[in-house]
C-alpha cells in the first residue's frame, strides 16, 4: 500500500476527510517552500499538493499562474521540486505528497528517470494535467514500477464512458474538478458537485477529491461532506502572493487558513 494510500485508509478508518492545500514550489522564493510544507501539515494538512512551475499553466487561473512565474524568474526546475520534496522527507516521513504540473518536464527527464528520481525523493502521487489515459501506457508503467500513484482529473462534462477509463488508470485517489473553467474561477453548485460525486463512486472504490472552487471555511464543510478530499489552491496561493515580501507573516496566515479550514472539515463530521 502506498502512502498515499495508507493516508486514506486512516482517514476513512478515523472518520475523518482529507485536506489537500496546493503550493507551486519555489513560489515566491524556493527557500520557503519546505518550511511552507512543513508548516501546513502541522496545521492539519494531510497530503501536500506540489505545484511544478511551468510557462503555459493552462488548466489554471490567473493566481496560479503569477505562482509560476514568480518560481520561474527563480528558475525553479522539475529537479529542484524534487530536491524540495526530499528535504522534506528529512523531517516528515508520512505526509503524502502529490506532483501537480503538465508533461513536458516529466517527459524531458525521462519517463523511467523521472520515476526514479521521484520515488528516491519521496514523491507519493503524480498529475499530469495534459496527459490522457490512453496516451498515457508508458509513464504510467514507470509511475507502477516505483509505486507512484497517478492522479487524473474529472470534469463536470466527463461522461460515464470516460469516467470509467479513467478510474481504471487511476490510483490514490481521482481529482473532480468542480467548476468549468480554469482554477479559481466560479462559484461551487454544491447540488451539482454532490451529484457527479456520486456519479464518479458509482465507478471506482477510490476516494474522490474535490478542487478547483473551495475559497473558504464554508465551501471547504460542504465539499466535505459529499468527497472524500477538500484540495485548496487558489484561495491559499493568493494568500501567499499577498505576503510574498513578509516570510515571516506569510507562514503564519497561510498555516492559519489551513487551521481554518481543518476545523470545517472536522465540523463536517
Amino acid at each position: 500500500m502506498s502512502r498515499l494510500q495508507q493516508k486514506f485508509a486512516d482517514l476513512k478508518a478515523a472518520g475523518r476527510k482529507a485536506l489537500i492545500p496546493f503550493i507551486t514550489a519555489g513560489d515566491p522564493q524556493p527557500g520557503i517552500t519546505v518550511p511552507l510544507m512543513h508548516a501546513l501539515v502541522a496545521a492539519g494538512a494531510d497530503v501536500i499538493e506540489l505545484g511544478v512551475p511551468f510557462s503555459d499553466p493552462m488548466a489554471d487561473g490567473p493566481v496560479i499562474q503569477r505562482a509560476s512565474e514568480r518560481a520561474l524568474e527563480h528558475h525553479v526546475s522539475l529537479r529542484n521540486v524534487l530536491e524540495m520534496v526530499r528535504t522534506f522527507r528529512q523531517q516528515d516521513a508520512n505526509t503524502p505528497v502529490v506532483l501537480m504540473g503538465y508533461l513536458n518536464p516529466v517527459e524531458a527527464m525521462g519517463y523511467g528517470a523521472f520515476a526514479d528520481a521521484a520515488a528516491q525523493a519521496g514523491v507519493d502521487g503524480l498529475l499530469t494535467v495534459d496527459i490522457p489515459p490512453e496516451e498515457a501506457g508508458e509513464l504510467l508503467a514507470a509511475l507502477k514500477a516505483h509505486a507512484i500513484d497517478p492522479i487524473f482529473l474529472l470534469s463536470p462534462t466527463t461522461a460515464d464512458s470516460r469516467i470509467a477509463t479513467i478510474c481504471r488508470a487511476a490510483s490514490g485517489f481521482v481529482y473532480y474538478v468542480s467548476v468549468k473553467g480554469v482554477t479559481g474561477a466560479a462559484h461551487l453548485d454544491m447540488d451539482g458537485v454532490r451529484a457527479q460525486v456520486e456519479r464518479i463512486r458509482a465507478h471506482t472504490g477510490l476516494p474522490v477529491g474535490v478542487g478547483f472552487g473551495i475559497k473558504d471555511a464554508a465551501s471547504a464543510q460542504a465539499v466535505a461532506q459529499v468527497a472524500d478530499a477538500v484540495i485548496v489552491g487558489s484561495a491559499l496561493v493568493r494568500r501567499i502572493e499577498e505576503l510574498r515580501n513578509d516570510p515571516d507573516t506569510l507562514l503564519a496566515q497561510t498555516a492559519g487558513l489551513i487551521g481554518e479550514l481543518r476545523r470545517a472539515l472536522d465540523g463536517a463530521r
